[in-house]
């Protein structure tokens, strides 16, 4: 029975799907271009440019709220972050090799 349990254990961390950077990227792009109403997860997967599964959502919002850029409310999600000023203006100063 302990042999049972353990396959069904691997097989579930199996099915598990982790998002790519290009994913990641997508849902926090788009969650910056909304950051002014708070949005649920429904509205987010339903908007978003290309179909994300539900897990997955959940894991790059996790992800996003881990890293201090969202955050969970009542209302919904909300995008948070915004990029520190000096690091803004290294990158405008700085030049391309």
């Amino acid at each position: 029975m302990p042999e049972l349990l353990l396959k069904r254990k691997q097989e579930v961390e199996v099915q598990t799907r982790y998002p790519n950077l290009q994913t990641i990227l997508m849902v926090e792009s788009f969650l910056k271009k909304h950051n002014d109403i708070p949005l649920q997860l429904v509205e987010i997967k339903r908007e978003l440019p290309k179909q994300v599964m539900h897990q997955t959502l959940k894991i790059i919002l996790e992800y996003s709220w881990n890293s201090g850029k969202i955050i969970y409310g009542p209302k919904g999600i909300q995008w948070i972050y915004s990029e520190p000023e000096h690091l803004k203006r290294m990158l405008e100063d700085s030049q391309e090799i």
